[in-house]
């Protein structure tokens, strides 16, 4: 579905609303054309995915019965999954789509793309949107999570003892009639909108990658020390939700391993040190595409204020340490002191332009979410009385 597009106004982009999913949702009035409402679209996906697995869990008899290892109700990983992660999966698309929109819009507003340039923009946002609305992309993920995600989640996720979806033998996974659905319609439909996310980020990226290459008006005394594009930080706290959903799903994974697999939660702790560096690397990402502009624009601005600076400074020693002032000119009160100020500061502002259009905190502010839903773990390790002992330790 194209936008319309005004010529040196915003472009209408937007990473979500379009594919083949978006336009099931618009036939069934689960989405409106600025992924409204949320609710019933979040309401819909979970009744999808989890009621049927109670009601016919029930049925089998595998809901509450300890004659199994894992009944559905103890089952962790499960409810995580469909009941945190997939409502949060669901819920953040209208989030997102109104936040990167603010934030591309900026890119004109703040006149870092120049007036010659808006068309190759405006063609950027196409071959993102062509991206976003491929059907055939979407009809391939559909097929991958049916055939690669099965077997990974077959291979690596499902337990092998008896559970409310399936005891193994030798034969393989013989499932309940909830493992029927379980296996064929709630998994897959999570995998489904987990690696969809994952196309729209790769539609991001190739969208920030093609404004790279633009030329840019970039601004090295610019106030957020990266010459204008600090504004982009804050399309990484858009991305925060995802990093949180699947933060939950791995926390999920590990409790359930843990209480029903006899696993020790602390045999995971690299595991959730590499889910923290990796997801919060990616999601940084693709804002490494302006780090050849970045650099440029910070040589340059150290040529052309270095040069302007020693020019300065020379007449301003000429005039005032040498005695070349005019007779009547006072030294008190001269403009030449904060001129001299003033140009010292824009060149230290300069020099502390950073590489990368985002700073330290913003990473650790996005590590932190990731690890969020990790935290309750620690209550599978140490007692309430141990933790506020420890507390008390370090604070006192």
């Amino acid at each position: 579905m194209s936008e319309k597009k005004i010529e040196g106004q915003g472009a209408g982009f937007s990473l979500l609303s379009g594919g083949l999913l978006f336009r099931l949702l618009r036939w069934s009035r689960l989405s409106g054309e600025e992924l409204e409402p949320i609710q019933w679209r979040v309401i819909a996906f979970s009744v999808f995915t989890w009621v049927p697995l109670a009601v016919l869990s029930y049925i089998d008899g595998n809901a509450f019965v300890a004659s199994i290892d894992i009944p559905f109700f103890r089952d962790i990983a499960v409810h995580s999954r469909f009941l945190i992660a997939l409502p949060i999966l669901v819920g953040a698309e209208a989030f997102v789509h109104r936040r990167i929109r603010w934030e591309v819009d900026k890119f004109l507003e703040r006149k870092i793309i120049p007036s010659d340039q808006i068309p190759e923009f405006n063609r950027a946002i196409d071959s993102a949107h062509k991206i976003r609305d491929s059907v055939w992309l979407e009809a391939m993920l559909l097929v991958s999570v049916y055939t690669v995600g099965l077997w990974i989640w077959k291979s690596q996720i499902s337990l092998e003892v008896p559970s409310w979806y399936a005891t193994p033998d030798q034969s393989g996974l013989n499932l309940t009639s909830a493992g029927y659905w379980f296996v064929f319609v709630s998994v897959p439909l999570f995998q489904f909108i987990l690696v969809r996310w994952y196309l729209r980020f790769f539609t991001w990226f190739w969208f920030l990658f093609r404004v790279s290459r633009l030329k840019l008006n970039l601004i090295p005394t610019n106030y957020d020390r990266s010459a204008g594009l600090g504004f982009l930080t804050y399309c990484t706290y858009a991305f925060g939700s995802i990093l949180f959903a699947q933060g939950v799903l791995l926390s999920g994974l590990i409790a359930s391993e843990s209480i029903n697999g006899g696993k020790s939660i602390l045999d995971y702790k690299m595991a959730a040190l590499g889910f923290i560096i990796v997801f919060v690397a990616a999601v940084f990402s693709p804002l490494t595409v302006f780090i050849p502009a970045l650099l440029r624009a910070k040589r340059e601005g150290l040529k052309v204020y270095g040069n302007l600076a020693t020019q300065y400074v020379e007449e301003f020693d000429k005039k005032w340490a040498q005695g070349e002032m005019a007779p009547d000119e006072e030294f008190l009160g001269s403009g030449d002191i904060q001129s001299l100020a003033d140009l010292g500061t824009g060149y230290s502002v300069v020099e502390e332009m950073t590489w990368v259009p985002f700073s330290l905190r913003a990473v650790i502010n996005l590590a932190i979410v990731a690890a969020l839903p990790l935290l309750p773990l620690v209550l599978l390790v140490f007692s309430p009385e141990e933790l506020f002992e420890s507390l008390v330790h370090v604070l006192f």
